[in-house]
This record gives C-alpha cells, sequence and structure tokens, in this order.
C-alpha cells in the first residue's frame, strides 16, 4: 500500500494552514488601517505682540493630551480662539474645559486675558476652580483681580442667576524651575529664560506620552532653551525679524536686543537644540513678509519650520 504523499501547504492551487491564513488576514487589515491619531495636538490659540493686530490674538497656546487641555499663557481674546478651535473640531477645547494653566511671565500681552479665563468659563457652567502655575508674582496679580470683580462675583452668586459657587474660584501656584506638575497625561517642567529686566521669566516643557514640546515664551537667546529641547520634537519659540531690526530707533534696538530672540540667533538656537520641528510664534515682522521672515532663518537653519497662526493645529 502506497503511503499517502504529504500534503503541501504552500504554492498556487495547494492548501494554506489556517495559521497561514490568518497571518495573511491580519496582514491585510494592518496595512490598510489608517494610522492612530497623535494622543497630544498643539493648538495655536494665539500667535501676537503687544500690536493690535486683528489676525492675531494675543500669545496663547493649547496642548491637547488625550482630551485634556493645558494652556500656556493667555493673551487677550483667549476664550474665544479656543471656542473657535472647539467650533473647529477641537472638542477638548470647549470653554468650560479651560482648568488647567501655565504661565512664562507676568507681561501684560501674556496675561490680559487673565480675567476673561477666570469668569467666562465660570459663567458658562465650569463648576472646579482654575489652576495656575506660574512665576512668583501671579498670586498678587490674581488676587487683585479677584478683589476688582467683587461685585460681578457677588452678584452672580447672590443674585437670579445660577452661579455655582467654585467655577470662579483660583488655585494659584507660584513655581519655581524643575518639574512643576505632572499627571497620568503629561509632565511639565519649568525653566528660567533671560526676558530683559523680568526678574522671573520661564519657557516650558511637556513630556505627553507620545511627544516632548518645549516653549519658550519671550525670551532672548537663552541655553536653557537648547538645554531641555535637545532633539525634542517641537519648539514653538518667539522671533523677530532681523533685517527689519536694523532699521528700528536706536532705543528699540537696545530693548528688542535684551528682550527677544532675531531670526539668526533663532537659527543658531535651532541648529544646536536639532527639534524636529520649530514653531515660530509671537513674530515681530515690521514690514517682513513671512517668507521673508521664514527665509532668514532658513538661510542658517536646514531644519524643519514653519511660521505659526492662530488656529494652526499641528
Amino acid at each position: 500500500m502506497r503511503a499517502k504523499p504529504r500534503e503541501r501547504w504552500t504554492g498556487p492551487g495547494r492548501r494554506c494552514s489556517p495559521l497561514l491564513i490568518l497571518l495573511i488576514l491580519l496582514t491585510g487589515l494592518a496595512a490598510g488601517r489608517s494610522p492612530s491619531p497623535p494622543r497630544t495636538r498643539i493648538v495655536l490659540l494665539g500667535t501676537g505682540t503687544p500690536n493690535a493686530d486683528p489676525d492675531r490674538s494675543g500669545p496663547a497656546v493649547a496642548i491637547v493630551v488625550d482630551g485634556t487641555p493645558y494652556l500656556i499663557d493667555f493673551g487677550p481674546g483667549v476664550v474665544r480662539r479656543a471656542a473657535a478651535a472647539y467650533r473647529r473640531g477641537i472638542e477638548a477645547l470647549k470653554v468650560t474645559n479651560l482648568r488647567i494653566a501655565f504661565l512664562t511671565h507676568l507681561h501684560s500681552d501674556h496675561t490680559a486675558g487673565y480675567p476673561d479665563l477666570i469668569f467666562t468659563p465660570w459663567v458658562l457652567g465650569r463648576n472646579t476652580p482654575l489652576d495656575v502655575y506660574g512665576p512668583p508674582g501671579i498670586k498678587a496679580m490674581t488676587e487683585h483681580i479677584l478683589k476688582a470683580y467683587r461685585e460681578d462675583i457677588d452678584v452672580r452668586l447672590h443674585g437670579l442667576e445660577p452661579a455655582n459657587t467654585a467655577g470662579y474660584k483660583v488655585n494659584v501656584h507660584e513655581v519655581r524651575p524643575g518639574i512643576v506638575y505632572r499627571d497620568r497625561h503629561v509632565t511639565v517642567r519649568a525653566f528660567a529664560v533671560h526676558h530683559g529686566s523680568w526678574k522671573y521669566a520661564y519657557g516650558y516643557r511637556f513630556e505627553t506620552p507620545d511627544r516632548t514640546i518645549v516653549i519658550s515664551g519671550d525670551c532672548a537667546p537663552s541655553r536653557s532653551i537648547i538645554e531641555n529641547c535637545r532633539g525634542c520634537d517641537v519648539l514653538i519659540h518667539e522671533v523677530y525679524s532681523y533685517a527689519k531690526f536694523q532699521t528700528r530707533p536706536p532705543e528699540w534696538q537696545r530693548y528688542h536686543a535684551h528682550f527677544h530672540t532675531s531670526t539668526r540667533e533663532l537659527a543658531d538656537i535651532a541648529t544646536k537644540a536639532q527639534p524636529k520641528l520649530l514653531i515660530l510664534y509671537h513674530q515681530l515682522f515690521w514690514g517682513a513678509t513671512e517668507e521673508e521672515l521664514l527665509r532668514e532663518i532658513k538661510e542658517i537653519y536646514k531644519g524643519r519650520v514653519v511660521s505659526g497662526h492662530d488656529l494652526d493645529v499641528y
């Protein structure tokens, strides 16, 4: 009696093993699957300066991690820009979700939206206190704002409006350089930067499950930016046009050289820090076009760089 020939499991017209079929199916499914959405998104809520540019609100950035938003700075227009981002599909930036914020320094263009951030989300239903982390001085600023609006608070709490009793309160955390915040989504480190006459000015490093993001705040060239980036995924940095700087009056050149960073200086910083993406914000154009501003940087820095606009998402 002849032995039954061994079955072969591959080749045209041959039988395939169930295991091989399963592997083929899984491979096909994986090939057709869309990539998972990023867990971390950056939303530029405001990219402006003290200049009253209607297209650029005051400095404010939202880092959204797994649906939780974290604000950095609260310049003029911050709450309405968050509402605009929500309307565009960033559901995490629903106004009542604005509950955690970090401040780089106390300059008015970075803080003029602070009363708005305290009160508007409360009026619209935020029922937990706002948590704010920032340099020394933020506690006194907060106390004065709440005092200035005490009649408004009293009318809302004791008048006919059905306001809750917690949403206008602020937990203020005056911080020093180092790890200032940590939860299951993010670890936040503050670091000192040089911003002219300000005694306290910070940048922040955000470490999330899938990205490392560094934001400069306002600063002249700072070694700490390079040290805290070191190949980070995203560096968000302020900048001014070096070419147009040459046309500024001497007193303003002296000011900007001590308080801010030129395109040439930022190109040098980025070359050393090597972020995967450099985002410009708080841009001082002084008549330069956006293309000219980028060209000034790209003449020196060969990495990826973009000029940010309000409501851009990265």
